[in-house]
């Protein structure tokens, strides 16, 4: 157990983007025990509440602002988080009920938490904008990054480039589901040749691909870069990751990310992935 956290701790993006920071936590790190060992931050998960602010208290020292938690509830609601700092002291202290947050205020963290669900960062080639999502499949078929971008195009009018980053999530080799599943993404994804596979070990079964099927959607959306982690949370040899769909009790990952005050300051900095 550790008590600080350290860069090899955290998944990077491949480069840095200009006027934006983010990265997601992994199980390293923290004082969580068993099955949230060691660094659980949802404090939904089950692990003693304690421990979970413990470890949030280590990774505030990670972030130059308190996060913006959400409670994550698998829909397409979006938080305004640029308001008063009155209004989002009472949202620290009570997490709206939603599954993405955007801001155009430097320093102004966003979060959100996954455990095979997608993190999706998203934000302008000039970094003026930021938005974050967490896309399982509901909130992804029911257009929760499709709302998150409009919000940002609605507070920056004038930004382009849209990039964005889809984080470790459920990969498409175990992600088993069922029709009702297939048929929420039909016209939106579900013609992809590879979105849905046939589960030759379940009939009428099938294997989602998630990570594929967000693309499609930010791409439709407008969305010019768009990259993964290309991390399973459920097959890493390493078990890095927590997953509820391999271990049903186990913690949360953060996913973390603000915009910095000089947009040339992130091109200067080495990550580590």
């Amino acid at each position: 157990m550790s008590t600080r956290l350290s860069d090899e701790d955290l998944v990077w993006p491949d480069s840095p983007w200009r006027g934006v920071r983010f990265f997601c936590t992994t199980r390293a790190g923290g004082v969580g025990v068993g099955p949230y060992a060691s660094f659980n931050l949802g404090m939904g998960a089950g692990e003693d509440p304690a421990t979970v602010q413990a470890n949030r208290n280590i990774l505030r020292s990670r972030l130059p602002s308190d996060p913006l938690w959400l409670k994550q509830v698998h829909g397409e609601v979006v938080v305004d988080a640029d308001i008063s700092q009155p209004m989002l002291q009472d949202l620290l202290a009570s997490p709206p009920a939603a599954d993405a947050a955007f801001t155009s205020l430097p320093g102004r963290v966003l979060a959100i938490l996954t455990a095979d669900c997608l993190p999706v960062v998203m934000a302008d080639d000039q970094g003026t904008v930021l938005g974050v999502a967490h896309a399982g499949w509901r909130g992804l078929a029911s257009g929760v990054l499709e709302n998150t971008l409009a919000s940002m195009r609605l507070r920056q009018a004038h930004a382009k480039g849209f990039r964005a980053w889809i984080g470790p999530g459920i990969g498409p080799t175990v992600f088993q589901v069922g029709e009702d599943v297939r048929r929420a993404f039909q016209g939106h994804g579900a013609e992809l040749p590879a979105a849905f596979v046939p589960d030759p070990s379940a009939t009428g079964k099938w294997l989602a691909d998630l990570p594929a099927l967000a693309r499609y959607r930010l791409a439709r959306a407008g969305v010019e870069q768009i990259e993964t982690s290309g991390a399973c949370t459920v097959t890493d040899p390493l078990d890095r990751f927590y997953s509820y769909r391999r271990d049903k009790v186990t913690g949360r990952m953060a996913t973390l990310a603000w915009l910095e005050t000089d947009a040339n300051t992130s091109l200067d900095v080495t990550l580590v992935r």
